[in-house]
């Protein structure tokens, strides 16, 4: 499996993904699946992918030859709409070609792609590609888009990112939805490849692939969990069966009474329950004085 996560920012774009392909005790594959097309000056895209392996290397190659109607290749298309249509007649033709024949095998066509980039002369711009060739764009409501194992990094970027961060903020969150998701999933792993592409700059000036040794990425997972812990110890814990007017951080009130769904055990393990008879003080003192 994998994990990318790509973000459009009012300062640019951030671009983030991990390695791996294969997950298990005994096989474990790391092959890169972030992609740069570049023209320095002119444009720069960024292309990631997740799903069948094969199916996003012939995807890959084949984008960087494909002309559409107008004669256009992703080298030489008038906007990132126009290379986006490009990248989805590339996917129908890897569908057109292979879908069939991995089905005899029972494969799935199966690939998610994040393209992103920016052309001279319009603004950074961010799609999110579908096994069917069609595609979404991010907007200032939805300023991130992520593929493979996304519903642990998740949370984070949804308290943090804003379209008015900076770069750095953002791929410090990227850097640590990264961390919350290689920390539960053993389908995610390192080494990681980030990129972050300022609006304007037309060429890639800061990238780095990020393994067990970085000292950056090594503060992150030292730090974000003993943090996470900080806060939590600090949040009170919830007050049983009081008046919430007069106490807080209830989390039950002896006014409301609730009950579970009960679900009745069967008949024949019901046992006919006596009461207790309850002695009184007295009785008790007087079985203590004959037991004496």
């Amino acid at each position: 499996m994998t994990y990318c996560v790509a973000m459009r920012l009012n300062s640019g774009l951030v671009f983030l993904s991990d390695s791996r392909t294969n997950a298990g005790v005994d096989h474990v594959g790391t092959f890169r699946k972030m992609n740069v097309y570049e023209n320095p000056g002119e444009r720069v895209m960024v292309l990631m992918t997740a799903g069948n392996l094969s199916i996003s290397q012939s995807i890959r190659q084949i984008v960087a030859e494909r002309t559409n109607a107008a004669g256009h290749t992703i080298w030489t298309a008038t906007s990132m709409y126009e290379a986006a249509q490009i990248l989805g007649d590339a996917i129908r033709s890897v569908h057109d070609r292979d879908a069939e024949e991995l089905k005899k095998f029972g494969i799935d066509f199966n690939v998610s792609i994040l393209f992103g980039g920016q052309i001279k002369g319009e603004r950074c711009r961010l799609f999110q590609m579908y096994s069917a060739g069609n595609f979404i764009e991010s907007h200032d409501e939805n300023t991130y888009f992520q593929i493979g194992e996304a519903k642990y990094g998740k949370p984070i970027i949804d308290r943090v990112v804003t379209p008015d961060s900076t770069l750095d903020e953002a791929a410090k969150c990227a850097l640590i939805s990264m961390d919350s998701t290689l920390r539960s999933n053993i389908s995610v792993g390192l080494p990681l490849d980030l990129l972050l592409y300022d609006t304007d700059q037309l060429a890639v000036t800061r990238f780095v692939t990020v393994d067990e040794s970085n000292q950056y990425f090594q503060m992150i997972r030292s730090s974000w969990g003993a943090q996470l812990k900080r806060v939590f110890e600090t949040i009170d814990d919830p007050v049983w069966d009081a008046a919430p007017e007069t106490t807080a951080n209830v989390l039950s009130t002896r006014d409301i009474h609730s009950e579970p769904v009960r679900v009745a055990p069967p008949a024949s393990l019901v046992r006919e329950q006596h009461p207790v008879p309850r002695q009184t003080l007295a009785e008790q003192d007087c079985d203590k004085k004959q037991a004496g």
